[in-house]
């Protein structure tokens, strides 16, 4: 199975956990400005809420797949307030013909004087089991 993953971040915060998606998943984790270079079955897509939406980056990205580019996407976020970004970005990858994982993760990250140091190591570790519980329902 061809795993990938692609991230976008301001603040680093998703970064942290995309890097712990892809160590768990035994891939490197990229930038969404590091466009797929081959067909992925599985993408893990990163993202985060500013304003309550999704970056332009992140929609560009994602406007550019098809379903013979990410067979299948698994989402995973964080944000300062709202529960996650799983819903924004699910409705782009849905646009897209791109089916999507009903597993997906959260973090709360650092903003200003909320959420402290998050994601932390504890988040981190939580979102590579994320990615394994993932990884093996796919059959990986």
């Amino acid at each position: 199975m061809n795993v990938a993953v692609r991230y976008f971040t301001r603040a680093g915060n998703t970064k942290k956990l995309a890097e712990a998606v892809g160590a768990a998943a035994g891939v490197p984790a990229l930038p969404v400005s590091e466009a797929l270079r081959e067909p992925a079955d599985l993408l893990f897509l990163g993202g985060a809420l500013y304003g309550f939406d999704i970056d332009a980056p992140l929609k560009d990205f994602i406007r550019g797949l098809t379903p013979e580019t990410a067979r299948k996407a698994a989402v995973f976020s964080t944000t300062a307030i709202v529960p996650s970004a799983y819903p924004q970005i699910k409705k782009l990858l849905d646009a897209q013909g791109i089916p999507v994982a009903a597993q997906n993760f959260h973090s709360f990250g650092k903003f200003g004087p909320l959420h402290g140091s998050r994601p932390d190591a504890n988040d981190c570790e939580k979102a590579g089991a994320f990615a394994r519980e993932v990884l093996a329902a796919c059959g990986e």
